[in-house]
């Protein structure tokens, strides 16, 4: 009998079809959608994306962090200091920007990672409450007020006239067509990128970190050096999105920037609703959102309050989160970690007496 170890499943590889022909939809959807539905998808896909930081950094980590605020801020902050100070063309100060993240992140994980549980949550929202004051001060971007990017420099972007040229659309409605595509690509690279990494040893050694430090520690497995590459990976790419979500704004503060609400109360709310620790769920809890949101916007203190209770809700009925309790109960799994060994039919040779 040969075996063999896998992590694919039948739901899995129905899914990689699937998920293919999704892709090639999603990228043509500017072909053929308004420019309203584009902006509605470049929202799922940036919140999706830093849902996927958070719950890496979050549910496979076990480092419950309120700051992430702090590299949104810091990335966004970032792109305008480089499009206005640096003259650098927005689309490549993007990528760029995450640098900024990671040069806040050292110091941030310096500090944090000598508390821990709540008091690692707490101290990470604290340190991105000072970065958002020291950020204020910045007077030549608007200091508390903020600024806005040049128009020159918006319109100018790299790829604006090949997509004006190409859909036939103007300035404005190809900025948001070139931002939604470079949303899709952060978003696919950053699910895969996670998946890849869950599916090696660093992330066995991930898994192993979260759920016993000391369990970890006794079986070889470098507790410190993981915390620090989830801790910087997180970062790096809450930075970046935060950079895109800026610049498709084009307008800044540092309230906006740095807001606990917007950049960490919903990612957290998506994670958990969806299923934390699992890539399946900020996908089903960023479309929940965005329908709640597109629903409730209008309804001031009773959209929050709503959120609120219908996350309480989902944590008292499926703790592991909706996408969790459908696991649970059908086995089913779109991005599958576990190995399994399977075994093959006997060999001629393995039957030959």
């Amino acid at each position: 009998m040969t075996y063999f170890v896998t992590t694919q499943t039948p739901a899995s590889r129905i899914a990689t079809v699937a998920g293919g022909i999704l892709i090639l939809l999603l990228f043509a959807l500017p072909f053929f959608a308004g420019r309203g539905t584009i902006r509605d998808m470049f929202f799922i896909l940036t919140m999706l994306t830093l849902a996927q930081f958070w719950n890496l950094l979050a549910g496979y980590g076990g480092l419950v962090s309120v700051g992430q605020q702090a590299f949104v801020g810091a990335g966004a902050y970032a792109l305008f200091a480089l499009v206005i100070l640096g003259g650098l063309d927005p689309v490549l100060a993007v990528p760029l920007a995450g640098g900024a993240a990671l040069a806040v992140a050292v110091p941030t994980a310096f500090f944090a990672f000598r508390l821990n549980g709540a008091y690692f949550a707490i101290g990470t929202w604290v340190i991105a409450e000072v970065v958002r004051l020291i950020v204020a001060q910045w007077k030549s971007l608007g200091g508390g007020t903020g600024t806005s990017l040049p128009r020159d420099a918006t319109r100018d972007m790299w790829f604006v006239e090949l997509i004006e040229a190409s859909l036939g659309v103007r300035s404005a409605a190809a900025r948001d067509i070139l931002a939604y595509w470079i949303s899709l690509v952060l978003a696919l690279a950053t699910i895969g990128g996670i998946y890849w990494l869950l599916r090696t040893r660093r992330g066995l050694a991930l898994a192993a970190v979260r759920d016993n430090v000391d369990a970890a520690r006794s079986v070889g497995v470098d507790a410190a050096r993981m915390k620090w590459i989830v801790f910087l990976t997180s970062a790096f790419g809450t930075g970046v999105t935060g950079a895109l979500i800026y610049l498709q704004k084009a307008r800044i503060s540092p309230d906006a920037a740095f807001s606990v609400t917007d950049w960490t109360a919903y990612v957290i709310f998506i994670v958990v609703i969806g299923g934390i620790g699992t890539i399946e769920g900020p996908i089903i809890g960023v479309l929940i959102f965005f329908a709640l949101q597109s629903l409730l916007a209008d309804y001031g203190s009773w959209y929050l309050m709503t959120l609120g209770v219908l996350a309480i809700i989902v944590m008292l009925v499926a703790p592991r989160g909706l996408w969790g309790l459908l696991s649970e109960k059908t086995g089913l799994h779109l991005f599958p970690i576990r190995r399994r060994l399977q075994g093959g039919q006997l060999n001629r040779s393995e039957d030959t007496p």
